[in-house]
């Protein structure tokens, strides 16, 4: 599910999709925990300039939300 494939994310739309990742994940308790760790991830690294570490950053969270959706969409 990865978005734009190929494309380089600015982190507004990388945070738009991993909220959107959320809304798949099976009960609403799951749901609101990865929203407030997605926030948090956010806020941690608002502070980043370094467009390459930005990138980076970019790829591993889009890549740690393919494995979380695939985790939980094996046990369903």
């Amino acid at each position: 599910m990865l978005p734009l494939v190929g494309a380089e994310l600015t982190p507004v739309q990388l945070y738009r999709h991993l909220l959107r990742c959320c809304r798949k994940l099976p009960t609403p308790a799951m749901q609101q925990h990865y929203r407030h760790a997605i926030r948090q991830g956010y806020n941690s690294h608002s502070d980043e300039d370094d467009p390459e570490r930005i990138q980076m950053i970019i790829q591993r969270a889009v890549a740690d939300a393919e494995w979380i959706l695939n985790k939980y969409k094996k046990k369903e």
